[in-house]
């Protein structure tokens, strides 16, 4: 993720999105959404102490996807063949693994940090930049660890879930990690400000119109949905796969693959 103050479009998408670091804002109308007389007497889940206010924000936030992101992800998909799409998210996400194996590293995970050297540098090299992933069928398998991991890792809280303008819902560790995760990403070592920002817009539309598809498994209330499918999220990566049982997780969510929809 690239810093808010360095580069807005990354945190733009965040907001709109919120996929792993960010979870998707789906089409939804200007108005907050309304309770029906369940959900309304539903037990406030506790990592959301303000979720009055972070309705608010999730309403606006779905109205600048609506009419901005939503239409122009739309559109790169469709006058970008699909191999160009699969080539732009690969590069992407070569230049994550350098923030991977930093915090893999800082987790205790030398093996894992390992691993995502060798892919960085077997991707950048005989896979052009990154564009083809040669690391995968080689056996070297992905993380997905960021600095807010490394932080819950470390005995600090997730805190509590907030929608932020232009950078979506997310725990509070999450948030304050970003601008750690920018400056280990090697986009910032860029000296021309134009093709990092470039870069940067690019990479908003692509995440965007990678959640595309996952708008159609949304159901019931939008704002419970996001929010429960990006804590779960959140959970199953600090705990690399472990889970605990979350009573306000709905039985749905139990055959869901978090995994293909939240990947990086």
């Amino acid at each position: 993720m690239l810093c808010l103050q360095k580069s807005l479009w990354i945190g733009f998408l965040c907001v709109l999105l919120g996929l792993g670091g960010c979870s998707s804002q789906p089409r939804q109308a200007e108005a907050p959404v309304a309770l029906d007389s369940e959900q309304s007497t539903r037990v406030a889940h506790p990592q959301d102490p303000f979720e009055s206010w972070n309705r608010r924000v999730f309403a606006f936030n779905e109205v600048a996807d609506r009419y901005f992101m939503k239409p122009v992800a739309r559109g790169y998909r469709a006058i970008t063949p699909r191999f160009v799409r699969t080539g732009v998210g690969n590069f992407f996400f070569n230049l994550r693994e350098i923030p991977h194996s930093v915090n893999n590293l800082l987790q205790g995970k030398p093996g894992q940090a390992g691993v995502d050297l060798g892919r960085f540098t077997v991707n950048s090299t005989l896979g052009l930049l990154g564009v083809l992933d040669v690391a995968t069928p080689l056996g070297l398998s992905p993380s997905h660890e960021d600095f807010g991991q490394t932080l819950n890792v470390w005995g600090v809280p997730q805190g509590p879930y907030i929608v932020w303008p232009f950078l979506g819902g997310q725990t509070l560790t999450h948030t304050l990690a970003l601008p750690v995760e920018y400056h280990l990403t090697p986009l910032r070592a860029l000296d021309d400000q134009t093709t990092r920002y470039a870069l940067a817009g690019l990479y908003v539309v692509h995440l965007r119109h990678e959640v595309l598809d996952f708008e159609k498994l949304i159901s019931g209330d939008r704002y419970h949905f996001i929010r429960d499918v990006y804590l779960q999220r959140r959970t199953h990566l600090i705990n690399d796969g472990r889970m605990d049982e979350d009573p306000f997780l709905d039985d749905d969510f139990s055959d869901f693959d978090f995994d293909d929809a939240f990947a990086d």
